[in-house]
């Protein structure tokens, strides 16, 4: 039966000039059958640990005093059938060569995100892409975007890839997650740690996922996949 996807992207370190050495793209998705379900259960494990269910969740905002909620978060995710994350890492901003290529550091983020998504789609599903919103631009390259994922799977039509849309994080709870799942990629290859709330939340992720979040993991990695990408000589 075709099924339909919502996926909720996110990004770490993307700008290029942002003194930061990794960038890092993913994306969470699950069956928009699901998806109230799941918004759900995460505010009502903000309530469950004290916080306001329409507190804010984000990588930068994991404490000592939340971290009980974050790694919770992480394991409600692993243990969840209907929810997957692929991420996607650029090891070294600084070895880019957008003018060999002739792009933009702003091509190249959009480039990233068509190489994200594109491994996501299934023949005979139909999808609902949102985007954390960049920045005023965004609105063309999100069209763009849209215009690129539906040329690569011959879906002239859209019936496929239904839309490609921009959103507020604080306002969707899988947009949240994504940004927590990104953080933890970004935090390992930016090789920061400074944060022992945040290091535990990673070694649980790593626990879970059984993967050391520095390597590539298999294609067809179905749950949490993860593409460190290399730029070709």
């Amino acid at each position: 039966m075709n099924q339909l996807y919502d996926i909720y992207c996110d990004e770490s370190c993307h700008l290029e000039h942002d003194g930061e050495k990794a960038m890092v793209l993913g994306g969470v998705w699950c069956p928009d059958s699901f998806r109230k379900r799941i918004a759900r259960d995460i505010r009502d494990l903000k309530v469950k640990h004290g916080l306001n269910p329409r507190y804010e969740m984000k990588w930068n905002k994991i404490s000592k005093g939340k971290l009980d909620f974050y790694i919770e978060v992480v394991e409600y995710f692993f243990s969840n059938v209907n929810l997957h994350f692929r991420g996607m890492v650029i090891p070294d901003k600084s070895m880019l060569r957008h003018v060999d290529f002739c792009q933009t550091h702003d091509d190249f983020y959009y480039k990233c995100y068509f190489s994200l998504i594109k491994t996501l789609l299934q023949p005979g599903d139909h999808y609902n892409i949102y985007l954390d919103i960049k920045d005023t631009r965004g609105e063309t390259k999100v069209r763009k975007l849209h215009d690129y994922l539906c040329k690569s799977k011959y879906d002239f039509n859209r019936d496929m890839i239904r839309k490609v849309q921009q959103v507020r994080s604080h306002e969707l709870e899988l947009v949240a997650l994504a940004d927590v799942l990104i953080g933890a990629l970004s935090y390992v290859h930016r090789g920061m740690d400074t944060s022992n709330s945040k290091l535990a939340v990673i070694e649980k992720i790593k626990q879970l996922s059984g993967y050391t979040l520095l390597q590539s993991t298999l294609y067809r990695e179905d749950k949490f996949n993860i593409f460190v990408w290399h730029q070709s000589r």
